[in-house]
């Protein structure tokens, strides 16, 4: 395992990428922590810390630039609170093929407003019942999960909600004798329209 240090920051490769944003490279390092990334000058867009062995997604220092954020590949099984104060300008985050477990897991994400897209592919929590259902009733900006675009879908019964499944977070505002107009009303406040 190698440590995250300044050295390590300057000796990686750094490039424009196809998007044009000033990317950093930090993958397959086998880095374990998350640590001194104020050696990273605030300078880039992007960081790929794919096929590490990174647990815990904290650590950041102020960075007001950082847009995406790729830690795929890795063994992530917590996230850190606060990370809107350190990433203010996140709106990609990509945490395919991690250990995140629990729905609540998923909890501190809910913070970071500018996260437009976010995979949680090939982690144990997407098995979750209502999984994408409280992702998006969590983080009602988010336009992108998993890849696959954030709609409203209209239902037979005439009402909706957020997602792909009937019933969930939003739907337990409702009595079950309010139908589904409740619901598609609790649907549509929950994507804050």
């Amino acid at each position: 395992m190698v440590k995250l240090s300044a050295e390590l920051i300057e000796q990686a490769a750094q490039y424009t990428n196809p998007v044009r944003d000033r990317e950093l490279d930090l993958r397959a390092y086998k880095i374990p922590v998350l640590e001194n990334l104020g050696a990273t000058l605030d300078q880039f867009d992007a960081i790929d810390f794919s096929d590490n062995e990174i647990r815990k997604l904290d650590g950041f220092p102020l960075l007001r630039r950082l847009k995406t954020l790729l830690m795929n590949n890795n063994r992530i099984c917590r996230i850190g609170e606060n990370l809107e104060h350190s990433l203010s300008a996140l709106t990609e985050l990509v945490l395919t093929n991690n250990n995140i477990q629990e729905l609540g897991d998923l909890d501190p994400l809910a913070t970071v407003k500018t996260l437009t897209l976010l995979s949680l592919l090939r982690n144990p929590v997407t098995n979750k019942k209502h999984y994408r259902l409280y992702v998006i009733n969590k983080m009602p900006q988010i336009r992108v999960l998993d890849f696959q675009k954030v709609k409203l879908k209209l239902h037979a019964g005439g009402g909706s909600t957020a997602g792909e499944e009937e019933d969930g977070p939003v739907t337990s505002r409702c009595r079950s004798d309010q139908g589904w107009s409740c619901v598609f009303t609790a649907a549509l406040e929950s994507l804050g329209m």
